[in-house]
C-alpha cells in the first residue's frame, strides 16, 4: 500500500497549532487529502491535521513523514530563494522549437531578447539548443553545443548575476555548459536519456531540474498510458530522487517539473495541474511549465501559440495558489505583472 499526501491550502495567514505552512512560503493548510493505492485500487479521503493520530500506525507514520517534507523550508538553489515565486524565461536558440523556433537563433537577437526578459522580470534564463516539441528528432551533441555556447558566453559576459539554466538531456552538452558557468541543468528526459548524466551532475555538484517524461519527443504523444497520471508522476519522482540519493546527490539540489504536455493528454494535463500540490510532499521545489502548451489551444479551439497567453496565465495563477515556486514561461512581462497584481489582491 502506498500513501500520498496533498495539502489543501486555505486563506489562513499565520501559523498556529492547527495550521502548518508550506516550506518557505506564505501558504497554510490544516487539511490534507490522503490518497492510498494498492496495485490499481485507489482510495481518497480528506482529514484535518489535528485528526491524523486517528490513522492506523503504518498510515500515520507515512503521512507524518510527508507532512514534514511539505513544511520543511526549501534551501536556496543556485542563489534562488523560494520565499517568493520565480520566473524562468524561455530562450530557444533553435530553428524549430515550439512557439519561438527560429526567432532567436541569431546571437544578437538572442542576447537582446535576454536583456528584455531580465528587464521584464525574469529571475532565470532557460537556454535550449535542441527542440523537444512533440515529434521533434534528436540532433547531435556537437550541433547543440554550437548553438548554445556563444549565447551563454555573451549573456554571462553582460549579465554576470543572471542565473542560467541549460535545457538539455545530453551529458556531453551538460559538461560543456558547466565549463561555461551555467548554474542549473534542466533535463527534460528526467535522467533517462543517458546514464552518464547523473554522473556529470554528481561530479560537478550542480543543481538540476528533474522533469517527468516517459518517451522521447518524437514518440511521446503516441500510445499514452498511465494507471493514474498523478500518482505515476509522483512515483517516477520518488524513484529518481532515491536513485540520486543512492549516488550521494543532495536532494536539496533537485527541482521537480511534472512535464506538462510531455506525453500527456489534455485530461491528464488538467489532472496534474489541478492536483500539483501533491508534489510538495516529496520535499523539493516545484517548477511549472504550461506556457502556450497545446492543451490550452485544444480547450479554447485555438491553434496559434501566441494566442494562448491568457490560458497560460490562468494556469500560472492556479499553480501559484498551489505553492509552485518556479514558472517557466515565454511571456515574462505578462506573467510577472499577473503575479504581482494577484499577490497585491
Amino acid at each position: 500500500m502506498n500513501f500520498y499526501v496533498r495539502p489543501i491550502f486555505s486563506q489562513q495567514t499565520s501559523e498556529s497549532k492547527d495550521y502548518k505552512k508550506l516550506g518557505s512560503s506564505n501558504l497554510f493548510f490544516n487539511t490534507i487529502e490522503i490518497i492510498s493505492r494498492n496495485k490499481k485500487k485507489i482510495n481518497k479521503k480528506f482529514i484535518k491535521l489535528k485528526d491524523i493520530r486517528s490513522l492506523e500506525k503504518k498510515e500515520f507514520k507515512e503521512v507524518s513523514r510527508q507532512i514534514k517534507e511539505i513544511t520543511i523550508p526549501r534551501k536556496k538553489i543556485a542563489s534562488i530563494k523560494f520565499d517568493n515565486p520565480k520566473i524562468m524565461g524561455i530562450l530557444n536558440v533553435t530553428p524549430d522549437s515550439f512557439s519561438d523556433g527560429g526567432k532567436f537563433n541569431d546571437l544578437d537577437k538572442s542576447t537582446k531578447y535576454v536583456a528584455q526578459m531580465i528587464k521584464d522580470g525574469a529571475d532565470i534564463i532557460d537556454i535550449g539548443g535542441e527542440s523537444t516539441r512533440p515529434g521533434a528528432t534528436t540532433i547531435s551533441a556537437t550541433k547543440e553545443i554550437s548553438r548554445i555556447i556563444p549565447t551563454i558566453k555573451k549573456i554571462k559576459n553582460k549579465n554576470k548575476k543572471i542565473i542560467i539554466s541549460l535545457d538539455t538531456r545530453k551529458p556531453e552538452v551538460m559538461k560543456v555548459g558547466i565549463e561555461n558557468n551555467i548554474d542549473i541543468i534542466n533535463d527534460v528526459s528526467g535522467l533517462r536519456y543517458s546514464n552518464k548524466s547523473i554522473d556529470i551532475i554528481k561530479q560537478n555538484k550542480i543543481p538540476f531540474v528533474l522533469m517527468h517524461s516517459i518517451k522521447n519527443p518524437k514518440t511521446m504523444q503516441s500510445n499514452i498510458d498511465y494507471d493514474d497520471v498523478l500518482l505515476d508522476v509522483y512515483d517516477f519522482f520518488k524513484k529518481k530522487i532515491a536513485l540520486c540519493e543512492s549516488k550521494r546527490i543532495d536532494k536539496k539540489s533537485i527541482i521537480l517539473d511534472p512535464g506538462i504536455g510531455f506525453g500527456k493528454t489534455v485530461k491528464q494535463n488538467l489532472n496534474l495541474i489541478t492536483n500539483i500540490a501533491l508534489l510538495h510532499s516529496l520535499g523539493c521545489p516545484v517548477l511549472f511549465g504550461s506556457s502556450r502548451k497545446s492543451f490550452i489551444g485544444k480547450l479554447h479551439k485555438n491553434a496559434l501559440e501566441e494566442k494562448r497567453i491568457g490560458g497560460s496565465i490562468a494556469t500560472v495563477i492556479h499553480a501559484l495558489n498551489q505553492g509552485v515556486q518556479i514558472f517557466r514561461v515565454h511571456d515574462v512581462f505578462e506573467t510577472s505583472q499577473a503575479i504581482k497584481i494577484y499577490k497585491k489582491l
